[in-house]
């Protein structure tokens, strides 16, 4: 707890004609200054450093550029692993857990412990880990790196603690899982294939054992050689040599026969009894030819050979199309007897796993479902039913489904909007899912204490926005919103919308939404802003559509023409922009020159239109095109329902809109918005240099906002993705008269738009790209009926702030330190039926800034952040209380005011991937941490803080990670996440029956610990693998390594442990006695051997 009380006297004022860089309040880097006032400010800020702590809480979405699949058939768990080291392990919904492998290698291969809660992970970089999964967040219990060796397929047998590692050099090593060493025990591929052979085989591609023995192991080698290992005898108890390249095998459960898939699109069925040739070799998608010759067919990539008790077996591969069928799509194949069906999928597959009943391999295997891991989805089919159709995925695959760019978070959001959402949204569902549940059910999950309603908004590339309920580190769809149904369709190679921006036209950039009125609106690239109002009756609506002429032309600085670039108030001139419905562009729309003019980029539905309930468009807003140069992107947007006001601003220009009456109350350049307090000297240049020239700042060429960002691309281009220059200037006395000053943050509420005011009025915060922060009172009528009669009088008043950088965001507080919300209107459904016993009124909320004091027009704090540093002023005065330089090297991206631990901070997030906080209002540093190492284009574009300390930002084009910087989250956050591992019995193997385990092999007798261990093998050459111990602990080993829970199995574990080292005692006793007894040996021969040697002789 800390007080501060602070004088001030009201002589020391931010200075609006001073430099930017010697604020007159100070401006010691880091060091919070005051000025002093002719009274007591009185805040007790109770928000300290160990309030805060920044780590990940969840990441929601499809796992970017999957690599590998693996599934638990008893805990019911799948894991996918990435190219770029990550993993993730999905259970129930609620059960979502993500891991990432420190050195950041692509994962090759994933292997389940099946009912252990253990995983292992083969990567790109040749090591193993072993993954405890008995915890909420999973941990490596050991590596193992391979020095010589590059691992090439891994096998893990159900219920062994040996796994066997095939190599590209063709070797087969074993580890034991419980301790991560190699055992001495080799399979070199000399041994495995004939010496007369003269070739490599190539890498081993499969490894397995037989469901028939356990102690043959089947090995798969890339040229085509399979090789049956008889691990007892250490010999091959068979070779296979066939002429076409294996990619997969698959036996069948009775150990006779299994199936290979091959290089040229054809399936080998090989019998143990006569292995000199396939039993079986079919083409399932190579026709005959009219010359008789077969079909050329792609690669079968991975083949499946499941039994079933009640039908034929089921054979499910990937690959083996013709090549004569350009353009096909990957399929999956499944054939079920004689009938095959053809599954196409939108994307290539990366790996498929048949789930069945048993975790045995050598009994009937009953599938149910296949895993279908793509490039950019995961589908899960259901093969009980015969038109095989797919589950519906519970988790949020498909956030990517048009790449995201934007994005917007709001936490404590009123608790009726989510029901109200996702009651309308889910009549817009796909229909003709599997009627079962989804397969994948293993973890445990409850809805924690420490919830609250939330909500993301994400903007996609093709217009489309999507509302997702976020509540308790989940996230489900609710809504889907198409701002592109506003709009006729532009046809192709012609329109406006084609020449600006090809790939996206309907590209959203940003959003702004007000929960509480439930209006929302959008803004697009193509320089268009669409105002939505919530419904839930379908109505028929002509969208009203408005076109803004705002461009700020180098000869208008100098010489200004009558009309252009003046406020444009509600009467009509010759030349200000005026409401009306948008028409398509005609011969008068063009100049002499054919120059486009006056035209907007995108053509407005002009016709009535039918609209569901949800979202329906009340209002489009276009800028259009002047002189032949298409508008500026809007940078800017705030909207506030309790005024019916929005505004948005731009690199040239700031406008207001009434929505209510549908009209334009503003549109001027912002230079023009300065009035006779222009903070800058301009200089006077000669005219038309060019028209789009931003030199002489590099704030606006780099900027957050991308405002000079190429029209041609759509924000989902690639060159976006490059990373922030570090060099920004700091400080700009005077400005080029062709450099755009854009509008970087609008922000309406209630304040004082002049010193002398001694009461709040509404007002609107601009804030520019210069540093420059203007005031703009506006008279509102307060009357309904005026209101909607009557017009809204807004004009600069001429009030000027000055800070270092762009600026990013404002934020109000009383002068008891709390937070000031916008005010709001109550919503009402425009589309009700009326009823006259109870006419629809507006309900306003409003929050004045004096309704916490006890004497009214005691004034309110602004906070004000830029790009550099933030300021808190004190108003009606303007006293500048408090500065604090934020980043002298770096700059910010993303400022927000939120509410944490029940008071409120300014949380910012820099280029240099520093997440910090400051104290309100004394802007105390209270944390700073270097959270990531490099900023692109993509997270700097959707990174988002919101209250109750939370952010979340875009990690990969597919995933959205959620992180918290409050310490009281991080200690709830083991409460919160799901359990992955649950207790389950392991089910037992089917009764064999006394002739069928007579005859059928000693499966069961096989010990692989006198084969393995080191005993009998040996150690493994030190040269050959790495042991490096994992951060799991000893503890999580332990637990990971037994398969079994309850006190007497831990009991027996401990008597176990013990009779261990008893017996290594034992034995390092019997070591020790051996080697004194071959020490004296050798003593005694020396002694013998030097007796009668001279001295000399030595």
């Amino acid at each position: 707890m800390k007080k501060f009380r602070k004088v001030l006297d009201g002589l020391t004022t931010s200075s609006p004609g001073g430099p930017i860089g010697s604020p007159s309040c100070g401006s010691a880097a880091g060091t919070p200054t005051a000025a002093p006032t002719p009274r007591e400010i009185d805040v007790q800020e109770t928000l300290i450093s160990e309030n805060f702590q920044l780590c990940k809480t969840v990441r929601h979405g499809f796992p970017y550029q999957p690599t590998a699949l693996a599934f638990d058939p008893v805990q019911k768990i799948l894991a996918i692993g990435s190219r770029s080291g990550g993993v993730r392990i999905l259970g129930r919904p609620g059960v979502d857990c993500y891991c990432q492998h420190e050195s950041g290698a692509a994962v090759l291969q994933l292997q389940f412990l099946i009912n252990e809660g253990a995983l292992v992970t083969a990567c790109a970089d040749d090591t193993l880990h072993l993954w405890n999964l008995r915890q909420r967040r999973p941990a490596v219990l050991h590596s193992l790196k391979f020095n010589r060796e590059r691992i090439t397929f891994c096998h893990l047998p159900f219920q062994s603690k040996w796994l066997y590692v095939g190599t590209e050099r063709g070797n087969t090593h074993i580890v034991n899982i419980e301790s991560f060493i190699l055992s001495g025990y080799v399979i070199m591929w000399n041994k495995a294939i004939e010496l007369s052979t003269k070739t490599h085989p190539g890498p081993v591609v499969h490894l397995s054992d037989s469901p028939k023995d356990e102690g043959k192991l089947l090995i798969g080698f890339e040229s085509g050689t399979i090789v049956q290992w008889d691990l007892r005898a250490k010999k091959a108890d068979f070779r296979i040599y066939y002429d076409e390249a294996i990619h997969s095998v698959s036996w069948h459960h009775e150990g006779k026969q299994f199936m290979c898939s091959h290089s040229d699109g054809s399936l080998t069925l090989w019998n143990l009894r006569n292995t000199t040739k396939p039993f079986q070799v079919t083409f399932p998608h190579g026709k005959i030819q009219k010359d008789g010759r077969k079909e050329s067919c792609k690669p079968i990539l991975k083949v499946e050979y499941k039994t079933s008790r009640s039908s034929e077996p089921f054979v499910i591969f990937s690959g083996g199309l013709s090549y004569d069928k350009a353009g096909r799509r990957p399929t999956l194949t499944i054939m079920h007897g004689k009938a095959i069906t053809v599954l196409e999928m939108d994307y290539p597959i990366v790996e498929f796993m048949v789930l069945c009943e048993t975790p045995y391999n050598n009994e009937v295997q009953e599938p149910y479902a296949v895993v279908v891991l793509l490039e950019k989805d995961l589908i899960v089919v259901d093969l009980t039913q015969s038109n095989f159709p797919v589950f519906e995925n519970p988790y949020p695959m498909d956030i990517h489904e048009s790449p995201v760019t934007c994005t917007a978070y709001f936490a404590d959001c009123p608790p009726d909007i989510i029901p109200i959402l996702y009651s309308i949204g889910t009549k817009h569902k796909k229909t003709g899912y599997s009627q079962k549940e989804w397969p994948v059910s293993g973890g445990t999950w409850t809805l924690g204490s420490h919830t609250y309603p939330e909500i993301i908004i994400t903007g996609h590339a093709d217009g489309s926005i999507k509302f997702w309920d976020a509540s308790a580190i989940t996230l489900q769809m609710l809504y889907k919103l198409k701002t592109s149904k506003v709009f006729e369709k532009p046809k192709p190679g012609e329109g406006r919308a084609a020449e600006l921006v090809e790939e996206d036209p309907f590209a959203v950039q940003m959003v702004s939404w007000c929960p509480q009125s439930r209006i929302f609106c959008v803004v697009g690239i193509s320089a268009h802003i669409i105002l939505y109002r919530f419904s839930k009756y379908d109505a028929n609506t002509q969208i009203v559509s408005l076109e803004v002429r705002l461009q700020c032309e180098p000869e208008d600085v100098i010489s200004p023409s009558e009309n252009e670039n003046n406020p444009c108030f509600t009467e009509p001139g010759s030349h200000s922009p005026q409401p009306h419905h948008q028409h398509p562009a005609s011969p008068g729309n063009r100049t002499p020159e054919g120059m486009k003019d006056s035209v907007p980029c995108l053509k407005v539905k002009d016709r009535m239109v039918r609209v569901p309930p949800g979202y329906q468009s009340d209002l489009v807003i276009q800028l259009l095109w002047v002189d032949g140069e298409p508008p500026q992107q809007i940078t800017s947007l705030d909207i506030n329902s309790a005024y019916g006001l929005l505004a948005f601003g731009n690199c040239n220009g700031l406008a207001v809109v009434d929505y209510l009456q549908k009209t334009i109350l503003l549109c001027m350049s912002t230079l023009d918005l300065y009035g006779a307090t222009d903070p800058y000297q301009r200089l006077t240049r000669s005219p038309r240099r060019n028209r789009q020239s931003t030199s002489g700042l590099t704030e606006l060429t780099d900027n957050q906002q991308s405002i000079d960002m190429e029209r041609s691309k759509s924000p989902t281009s690639e060159s976006r993705e490059n990373s922030f220059s570090r060099s920004r200037s700091s400080s700009v006395s005077s400005i080029d008269r062709d450099t755009k000053e854009a509008i970087t943050t609008l922000q309406f509420g209630e304040s004082y738009g002049r010193k002398s005011d001694a009461l709040p009025t509404p007002c609107l915060w601009v804030g520019t790209s210069l540093g420059v922060v203007l005031l703009i009172p506006m008279s509102i009528p307060t009357d309904q009926e005026e209101r909607m009669e009557e017009a809204v009088t807004i004009g600069p008043s001429g009030a000027v702030l000055m800070l270092k950088g762009s600026v990013l965001r404002f934020g109000f507080l009383d002068c008891m330190g709390a937070l000031i919300q916008s005010p709001y209107e109550v919503w009402r459904d425009l589309n009700a039926p009326e009823d006259p016993d109870r006419p629809r009124r507006r309900k306003l909320v409003h929050f004045s800034p004096s309704s916490s004091q006890d004497a009214c027009g005691e004034g309110h704090l602004a906070v004000v952040c830029s790009e550099r540093q933030a300021k808190v002023f004190l108003m009606p005065s303007q006293s500048c209380l408090f500065v604090h330089n934020i980043t002298e090297s770096s700059f910010v991206l993303r400022a927000d005011v939120v509410s944490v631990c029940n008071s409120v901070c300014l949380a910012c997030f820099c280029a240099n991937g520093h997440v910090m906080t400051l104290s309100l209002p004394s802007l105390r540093p209270l944390m700073d941490v270097n959270y990531l190492p490099l900023t692109d284009m993509r997270i700097a574009r959707t990174f988002c803080f919101t209250n109750g300390g939370q952010a979340l930002y875009l990690s990969s084009p597919t995933e959205i990670q959620r992180i918290t910087y409050s310490q009281e989250m991080c200690d709830n956050l083991q409460e919160m996440l799901g359990e992955l591992f649950t207790p389950i019995e392991t089910p037992e193997a089917q009764n064999r029956g006394f002739l069928k385990g007579f005859f059928g092999g000693n499966a069961h007798t096989f010990d692989r610990e006198e084969l393995f261990g080191e005993a009998a093998a040996g150690k493994a050459s030190r040269s050959l693998a790495q042991h490096i111990p994992g951060q799991g602990g000893v503890e999580g080993m332990k637990v990971a390594a037994s398969g079994v829970v309850g006190e007497l199995a831990r009991a027996r574990i401990a008597l176990d442990e013990r009779g261990q080292r008893l017996g290594e005692l034992e034995e390092r006793t019997a070591l020790m006695m051996t080697s004194a007894e071959t020490f004296s040996k050798h003593a005694h021969e020396l002694m013998l051997k030097c007796k009668d040697k001279k001295w000399y002789q030595f």
